[in-house]
């Protein structure tokens, strides 16, 4: 028994470490000295790509006109610039303002499909990309590049966001670039700043994995570039439907990478029970992936397979490995001094990190960083054991509950 505990123990504790640690500094190395990408179009090109913009919203009435007054602000040849918008059986008032706004804006490269029925992103946004496809062929020559913008209606993009990402697509090996997403309207209460700060290390390691292979594991979802002619329909009930079209991306042998210059912004979450939700519906897409794309974590493994094993699974089985390595010192603290400490450790620090943060939530105290930190950190990870179990039920519909931002 002491054995097991012991190899469920240091197994728990290199797997944490791996994915959060010596993995980020490998692909910190393997960078240094790298650009992510030469051969670039330049404003001015004749040749610059034409782009269908899909975007599939749901009881977006709060946000719709101020997105697709962002978009008419992009820096882009406006004649290259088509935006499909999808609703997903809005029953709020986002089909009434979305027509004014067209109304209003008639010259627009507008085009809005307001489907009677509840389906999910993904459909939606299969059926956006059909229609821009039929489109493009029908409007652009055959010698004419094409590629998709995903982006979110919650999603602003600076005014040369869409340049940024389209320029590297000169380079015929690339097939996906990502923005680089910020956060905005941080406070002091809540967990905004916490998944902040998550974020920030997210971009710097897709970044990373960008420079030193071309192999960024999974877009952040709000804003990215793909080839339209290596878009493939999305699985039904898909929860991350990114991921899914980035690493079939990847899995085409194309390369992935991010642009930080290429910046996009959409409102933090500050309650936990909307993160909570949001990573559980994530979490359960995650492990939807995982078993679709399982073959890549078996021998032989390759640079694309130690990637996804090293930055995604073993993060998405970090809850796990958290309550192992927490049970195994439990077990070993029975015949171990430096256990038996270890585990009062690390139960009355827990402990102390859920009380004082409820405390500092509660009687809104000035919050400590370092505990309401660590108090995101365990939450997080347990919503990616919900979304396991989720996921283990079974998944039986593709749609979701928007979060709450801003």
């Amino acid at each position: 028994m002491q054995v097991l505990a012991q190899i469920i123990f240091w197994g728990s504790l290199v797997a944490l470490l791996h994915s959060y640690v010596f993995y980020p500094f490998l692909m910190r190395v393997f960078a240094r000295g790298k650009r992510v990408n030469a051969i670039v179009f330049e404003p001015n090109d004749a040749d610059l790509p034409v782009v269908s913009v899909l975007m599939s919203v749901h009881n977006e009435e709060r946000i719709i006109v101020k997105k697709l007054d962002n978009l008419l602000g992009i820096n882009y040849p406006a004649e290259k610039v088509q935006v499909y918008v999808g609703s997903d059986c809005s029953d709020d008032n986002t089909h009434e303002l979305i027509a004014g706004w067209i109304a209003r804006n008639p010259t627009a490269n507008i085009h809005f499909v307001p489907f009677p029925e509840r389906r999910g992103k993904p459909p939606v946004i299969n059926d956006l990309a059909q229609l821009a496809l039929t489109d493009f062929k029908k409007q652009f020559p055959a010698t004419a590049q094409h590629l998709f913008l995903l982006t979110d209606a919650s999603v602003m993009l600076e005014p040369e966001t869409l340049f940024q990402l389209v320029r590297h697509f000169k380079n015929q090996k690339i097939g996906v670039v990502d923005a680089h997403m910020r956060s905005e309207g941080l406070r002091q209460e809540g967990i905004s700043r916490s998944e902040e700060r998550y974020l920030s290390g997210e971009v710097q390691l897709k970044h990373w994995e960008s420079l030193a292979w071309g192999m960024m594991i999974g877009p952040f979802g709000g804003c990215y570039a793909l080839r339209a002619d290596l878009f493939e329909p999305i699985p039904p009930r898909s929860l991350v439907d990114d991921f899914w079209l980035v690493f079939r991306v990847l899995e085409k042998g194309y390369a992935a990478i991010n642009d930080l210059d290429a910046q996009c912004f959409e409102g933090a979450t500050h309650r936990v029970t909307d993160e909570y939700r949001r990573k559980k519906r994530i979490a359960a897409g995650s492990f939807q992936n995982l078993a679709r794309f399982r073959r890549w974590i078996l021998p032989p493994i390759t640079r694309l397979g130690f990637a996804f094993f090293s930055h995604k699974v073993l993060r998405w089985f970090g809850g796990f490995f958290l309550l192992l390595l927490f049970l195994s010192v439990g077990v070993l603290a029975l015949q171990n001094q430096f256990f038996n400490r270890l585990f009062w450790l690390m139960t009355l620090g827990t402990v102390a990190v859920l009380g004082l943060n409820f405390f500092q939530n509660k009687f809104q105290r000035k919050p400590w960083g370092l505990i309401k930190n660590l108090a995101y950190f365990l939450a997080m990870n347990l919503a990616l054991i919900d979304g396991f179990f989720k996921w283990l039920r079974g998944i039986r519909e593709g749609t979701w509950q928007r979060t709450s931002r801003g």
